[in-house]
């Protein structure tokens, strides 16, 4: 089973997602503006993979 949650993006505050999938006991959070990601597992906490992109500046 998988559950979608719009969210703020931690890295650029962007509209992002979260997805719980319960069958393998992972969340993964990823943001299509700044191209944040982050594969956590839900029982333990730790995180398997992730990709923060700085933020680039505006000239």
């Amino acid at each position: 089973m998988q559950i979608v949650q719009n969210i703020h993006c931690p890295n650029c505050g962007s509209k992002a997602e979260r997805y719980y999938i319960s069958d393998s006991q992972i969340t993964r959070t990823q943001c299509p503006s700044c191209d944040y990601l982050m594969i956590s597992c839900t029982r333990t906490g730790r995180v398997i993979e992730a990709y923060a992109p700085g933020i680039h500046a505006h000239r």
